[in-house]
């Protein structure tokens, strides 16, 4: 057995995801999602959208503000939040998910 915890991916490619409640202002970060990562693959259900992503994904306030069309705290996501995948990378400025430390 390695040192690498079994259950968490390493490599750079692997699958990361994050699942918002399904509502107004997770619609307008989920297309931000989208316009900022054309990887990404979105899934809706009855009250919660799920985007998943290889590798990274990154929401960018900029993207996020223009889909909504008003200011956004990048920790407003917190709010909408149900689960995701991926070490956490925040500021001011972008949330991203990833395994691994960032490149």
């Amino acid at each position: 057995m390695n040192a690498a915890t079994p259950f968490a991916p390493t490599a750079s490619r692997a699958p990361v995801f994050i699942s918002l409640v399904t509502n107004d202002i997770s619609r307008g970060i989920v297309e931000a999602i989208v316009a900022d990562n054309p990887e990404a693959t979105v899934t809706e259900y009855p009250a919660m959208v799920k985007i998943d992503a290889p590798g990274r994904l990154v929401i960018k306030r900029a993207t996020v503000e223009e889909q909504l069309g008003r200011q956004w705290d990048v920790q407003e996501l917190h709010l909408n939040l149900i689960s995701l995948s991926g070490n956490i990378d925040e500021t001011d400025e972008e949330f991203s998910l990833q395994w691994g430390a960032r490149a």
